[in-house]
């Protein structure tokens, strides 16, 4: 099960993220992710704080989400309030070099 809310700021997307991301549940987040894309922001802030757990299908989506806010410069995907067991993930992967991780939601949107 995974609960997805999803706030639209005045320069940035909100997206908060909870329970358990995987091959079942991440195309919810994908739908989420690109309906943003899709309204032409490229400013998204995730936060993984109520993630209990994530698959490769959950990094899948997060990482091409990243690639599609980067291409020519147009903005970021910033995560938020990051548990230790998701950062050890991303740190597995080596992802925590592609994302910038910050310890509040005010922080990662400010960011911008």
């Amino acid at each position: 099960m995974i609960d997805i809310k999803h706030t639209r700021l005045n320069r940035v997307d909100l997206v908060q993220v909870g329970g358990r991301i995987d091959t079942n549940t991440a195309p919810e987040l994908e739908k989420v992710l690109q309906g943003i894309l899709d309204d032409d922001r490229y400013r998204i802030v995730i936060n993984l704080q109520d993630v209990t757990f994530t698959s490769s299908a959950c990094l899948r989506v997060m990482v091409s989400t990243l690639k599609a806010t980067k291409r020519w410069n147009r903005g970021d995907v910033r995560l938020s309030e990051v548990p230790a067991n998701i950062k050890e993930v991303l740190e597995l992967a080596g992802l925590d070099k592609l994302f910038k991780m910050y310890d509040t939601d005010v922080l990662a949107v400010g960011s911008y």
